[in-house]
């Protein structure tokens, strides 16, 4: 593994868009109809979201987003580690990364919504680590059973 890097990304490259529907399918695939907000393509396109990869080279070792939902409030979103790359340090570089940017546009909190099964075990813990602590849900979500939700208040 050599040096990982945290870079913007247009979402025009074939690589990046097969990353993300793997990552749709897959959270689709374990999450119940009308439960599964990861965003698509198009919803990660839309002007209030910045999407980064992760790179290691030119391979794509993982992704993350911050959606802008209002001022001063974002959340984090398409939080992904390619499988080779699970364990290494990618999902902190992109979290710390997104964490700092949400940090100097001044919001004051950042919150996120994840799966409530045993699969999104490990994303909790991540998030936990970095300081997110379980909230209700915020707009646009609902009470679900099957999402947790989480939110960091920002210096």
């Amino acid at each position: 593994m050599g040096e990982l890097r945290v870079v913007v990304d247009d979402l025009s490259g074939a690589e990046v868009a097969r990353f993300l529907e793997e990552h749709v399918e897959q959270l689709r695939a374990v999450t119940p109809p009308g439960s599964s907000h990861a965003l698509d393509l198009e919803g990660l396109r839309k002007p209030e979201v910045t999407f980064w990869a992760v790179r290691d080279g030119d391979v794509l070792a993982g992704c993350g987003a911050l959606k802008e939902l209002a001022p001063g409030h974002g959340e984090v979103k398409s939080m992904r580690t390619a499988g080779e790359y699970r364990k290494r340090g990618v999902a902190s570089l992109v979290l710390r990364h997104i964490v700092g940017v949400a940090t100097e546009r001044g919001y004051e909190r950042l919150s996120l919504e994840t799966g409530s099964f045993e699969f999104f075990a490990p994303a909790r813990a991540l998030y936990a680590k970095y300081g997110f602590t379980f909230c209700g849900p915020f707009p646009p979500y609902v009470e679900d059973p099957n999402s947790v939700f989480m939110t960091k208040a920002l210096a």
